[in-house]
């Protein structure tokens, strides 16, 4: 019984060693060995590793593509003497791992302080070289490429790759941003003045052009009317010319009537003649028309 106890914590001990000297490594990870301290080992591809129990330590470094995205945009000044507010992202990896030990001691929140300094220097020279319309619009993308060159040139003294630096938003400071809406609000006010002037202008035109075009037509109007009244007036001339030649008499007596029915039409009308007048012809002889 003494001996299978033996025996036993024999296995166990053994088997605690195993583990303790077994690791294995990711395929998205490095794994740094360290034995009291220095490093005597990297392992870059997958697998199962042995160590020497409590000697030697693993770290681990993740190899993934990371991304640094500040969580507050930066402040830089374009060669017009403007503030400029620039939010952007960095993808990077680390292609060198004992490099980047060395160099930020394996600390992620480090290298990203580092990459963003980097960053912050290349906006900072290339929006001062730039005005805001370059920077916005015009030369956004040959920025991110230079950008992405410089800081991977500086990246690699770290063990560390710049995939790519992206601008996010190029945007002005609220106080600017005021200023510039102000700005193009007076600018917008003045257009929509010359426009209402300019529309105010082209009315009178249109409204002078149709007064125009109304006396011509009116006059043409009185033209063709006068010219038609003339025209029914001599027809009508020769028609009473014509009955007039039949029976000059007929014709007296017809006109005389319709001389009373105009005349006399109303009751209240007054009519002041002297007795012996000729309008009263028909009236003291009514045969006289036959």
């Amino acid at each position: 019984m003494k001996h299978l106890n033996i025996l036993i914590v024999v296995i166990l001990g053994i088997l605690i060693l195993a583990s303790l000297s077994m690791y294995t490594v990711d395929q998205r990870q490095n794994a740094m060995v360290f034995q009291l301290g220095e490093v005597v080992a990297i392992h870059k591809k997958p697998g199962l590793y042995f160590k020497l129990p409590l000697v030697q330590n693993v770290r681990y470094f993740d190899t993934r593509v990371l991304t640094l995205d500040p969580a507050q945009p930066d402040r830089f000044i374009t060669s017009e003497k403007k503030n400029v507010l620039v939010d952007f992202f960095v993808k990077w990896r680390i292609i060198d791992t004992r490099q980047y030990y060395v160099s930020v001691g394996g600390d992620e929140t480090r290298a990203k302080t580092r990459l963003r300094q980097t960053i912050n220097d290349g906006l900072r020279a290339e929006f001062g070289k730039r005005t805001i319309h370059d920077v916005v619009s015009g030369e956004r993308d040959q920025i991110m490429a230079t950008l992405r060159q410089k800081a991977d040139q500086d990246a690699r003294a770290i063990g560390v790759q710049v995939l790519d630096v992206r601008l996010k938003h190029v945007d002005l400071p609220d106080e600017v941003s005021e200023s510039v809406y102000r700005r193009m609000e007076a600018e917008r006010k003045r257009v929509a003045n010359e426009l209402r002037s300019t529309g105010s202008a082209e009315a009178e035109k249109i409204k002078a052009d149709a007064d125009r075009q109304r006396q011509v037509i009116i006059a043409n109007a009185y033209r063709d009317a006068q010219e038609i009244k003339g025209a029914g007036d001599a027809k009508a001339s020769a028609i009473y010319a014509l009955a007039y030649s039949k029976n000059p008499e007929f014709y007296a007596f017809y006109r005389s009537m319709d001389a009373y029915r105009q005349s006399f039409k109303s009751k209240s009308d007054v009519l002041v003649l002297e007795p012996n007048n000729a309008f009263f012809k028909y009236m003291k002889s009514p045969n006289a028309g036959k």
